[in-house]
């Protein structure tokens, strides 16, 4: 199946000022997630060779599943595996449904267990590793399809599947436990091995690869654009004096250095670990064009899941809900006659991790699941207007 590939939105701000950060409020950005990790046995860490095996732990696991099915909850299972197939307390929907993200399944095994036989679940991925856990089920699943690509390529990939529109989308926007635990995939800093961050590692250039080439003033803007680091100058000139970019730990040695404000109980290099993975995976980008396609591809009445971690996406995504729940958009503010806009997803609504789930998974903590409905509005017919 050939798939488009997404296009790239994300570029540094060239004219951006770092350097004002210094004197702006704190942050708003949430407390990273990447290091809250339990790890068992910490020279495992560069093993992938149990991968297949690990059951990531979905955060807001039942939460996100009945959003995404339109329910209020999920029924009680009667047995001890809450993600086993209980037939008797099963929803068994019927539909067309899409884990854009399907990390290591967790989402996507719970919900199977609620869709009925004649149902079909699609799921995404970039990483190689995850796509081979999703073909590993769908090897004994025929309801699972496996789509090897970003969700940035939705609308392209479910076309090539002759897939139109579907009952219902969800997507954890967090990274994986798994691709943190993997030193070698560049993401921790507190587990040496490459500086990639890819999510992709078949595609695409390495994180390290690109501050070879970066100058200064570009690497200060990604650090302060997508990490909110607000010593983001002082941090990049500290990165590009560096004779190599072979080792996470040397890169988080720098930051660590270099960054004159610690903020009690965080790594001083989290948010320019961040900043750069975000920018190398282009994943702003990709969530605003997964967002934009999800208006033509939810069926009216179908529903839309989205869990994020950080604030940068976050903010991106109530602001889409709220603008496509309200017919009210920036541009018209200004019009003495604001045109009458349609509103394609119902008010949308915010959930958060209980207390005994941040207690179980401390990751969770910094999670928020927005949630909507797609309306009546005809979206074909508002294009040819």
């Amino acid at each position: 199946m050939s798939l488009s590939k997404s296009k790239s939105k994300l570029t540094p701000n060239i004219n951006a000022s770092p350097s004002a950060a210094t004197d702006s409020p704190e942050s708003a950005l949430s407390p990273s997630a990447m290091e809250d990790i339990s790890i068992q046995d910490p020279n495992q860490g560069d093993k992938v060779s149990d991968e297949l095996s690990f059951v990531h732990d979905a955060v807001l696991l039942q939460e996100a599943v009945a959003a995404v099915l339109g329910v209020n909850a999920l029924p009680k299972q009667t047995g001890s595996d809450e993600q086993s197939s209980d037939r008797q307390n099963s929803l068994q929907m019927s539909g067309i449904y899409v884990d854009a993200t399907f990390g290591r399944g967790g989402h996507s095994r719970l919900l199977l267990s609620q869709l009925a036989d004649d149902a079909t679940l699609i799921v995404f991925d970039k990483d190689p590793t995850a796509i081979a856990v999703a073909r590993e089920l769908a090897t004994t699943d025929s309801r699972v399809k496996v789509v090897h690509d970003s969700f940035a390529t939705l609308t392209d990939s479910l076309a090539a599947m002759g897939i139109m529109q579907v009952d219902g989308l969800m997507a954890d926007l967090g990274i994986s436990s798994p691709q943190i635990d993997d030193g070698s995939r560049g993401f921790s800093f507190m587990r040496d091995g490459a500086v990639d961050m890819r999510m992709d590692t078949s595609r695409g250039q390495s994180v390290a690869e690109w501050l070879e080439k970066v100058d200064d003033e570009t690497l200060a803007n990604v650090l302060y654009e997508f990490g909110e680091e607000r010593h983001s100058r002082r941090i990049a000139r500290a990165i590009k004096q560096m004779e190599s970019y072979k080792s996470t730990l040397e890169l988080a040695e720098v930051i660590k250095v270099a960054h004159p404000n610690w903020q009690r109980g965080k790594h001083p290099a989290t948010q320019s670990f961040q900043a750069m993975r975000i920018f190398i995976n282009n994943e702003l980008g990709d969530v605003d064009d997964f967002l934009e396609q999800s208006i033509p591809i939810l069926k009216s009445g179908g529903q839309l899941a989205v869990i994020s971690f950080h604030s940068l996406e976050d903010r991106r995504i109530k602001q889409f809900l709220q603008r496509h729940s309200k017919g009210q958009y920036p541009e018209d503010e200004n019009l003495p006659m604001p045109p009458n806009r349609p509103r394609y997803f119902s008010k949308p609504k915010r959930v958060g991790p209980s207390k005994t789930e941040v207690s179980h998974n401390p990751r969770s903590r910094s999670a928020w699941l927005r949630l909507a409905t797609r309306t009546d509005t005809d979206y074909q017919q508002t294009l040819k207007q």
